[in-house]
């Protein structure tokens, strides 16, 4: 059974800083794309960063967070991870990891979602 399960959310002031992470179970974790999601009450869920085993040309951010946050995988933790500086109240959402096969579109899998709030 596969689960990814996010930890880090919380509530943070302007120009704070979170880290969340996704751990991964019961899949092969070298053979899916790890990304970052999030959404907000209204809007449609919004791809954040998509993380590959191997990255030769670097990596995509949307931008609306691109120079903010990072993204990391460690790969001996099956783990990704969602560095956030310069948090805006903006970036108040539910964030979502998602990881999805390279070999089949039917195996996409979601993680229960952290809750972020940026206020002062």
């Amino acid at each position: 059974q596969v689960r990814l399960v996010e930890s880090g959310g919380g509530l943070v002031k302007p120009g704070g800083s979170l880290r969340l992470s996704c751990t991964a179970s019961g899949l092969t974790f070298s053979n899916y794309a790890m990304s970052w999601y999030r959404q907000s009450p209204g809007k449609e869920r919004e791809l954040l960063v998509a993380s590959f085993p191997r990255t030769s040309g670097g990596t995509n951010y949307a931008d609306s967070v691109k120079g903010r946050f990072t993204v990391f995988r460690v790969s001996a933790e099956n783990t990704i991870y969602l560095q956030m500086n310069s948090l805006k109240p903006e970036d108040t959402a539910v964030y979502f990891c998602n990881a999805r096969s390279f070999y089949s579109a039917a195996l996409d899998y979601w993680g229960q979602g952290t809750q972020v709030t940026v206020s002062a």
